[in-house]
């Protein structure tokens, strides 16, 4: 590994840390606390600054920027979840016998392919369900309410 993919991984590793940092402590009940009060901090300090468009600058531009920031970091925490929870369920599927090989790796198929699928498998539980059911459950039988 070169030095330049070194410090890429690095930064990718430090990004990383710091997105889960930032994602746990600000879901937290003391960060909504903090927020709440900055909101109500902001409110009060209104007929101090005579309600001035400044004054509505102030929470308008902190909240946007915040906003902004917070989607990359969140995404980013996401990204992650979803990679590790893909990597779970493929380890599943490849140790279950019978397993379709093909459902590995399917969150990187195209939005057909994945409709398509799904038909599939939704008819497939549908049979199952009507030969689980058996004969006796059937609209024609005399037994059947």
């Amino acid at each position: 590994m070169n030095q330049a993919s070194m410090r890429r991984n690095g930064r990718g590793r430090l990004f990383d840390r710091f997105a889960t940092a930032v994602t746990r402590s600000t879901g937290s009940p003391p960060a909504f606390s903090v927020a709440c009060a900055a909101i109500l901090l902001w409110a009060a300090l209104g007929p101090i600054f005579h309600f001035s468009e400044t004054w509505q600058l102030v929470v308008n531009t902190g909240t946007t920027i915040v906003t902004f920031l917070m989607v990359f970091v969140i995404q980013r925490t996401q990204n992650k979840d979803s990679e590790a929870l893909h990597l779970k369920l493929d380890e599943l599927l490849g140790a279950q016998a019978g397993a379709n090989s093909k459902l590995v790796a399917i969150e990187t198929m195209d939005e057909d392919h994945l409709r398509r699928l799904s038909a599939r498998y939704h008819a497939l539980a549908e049979r199952v369900a009507r030969e689980r059911a058996g004969p006796s459950s059937g609209p024609g039988n005399a037994n059947h309410r």
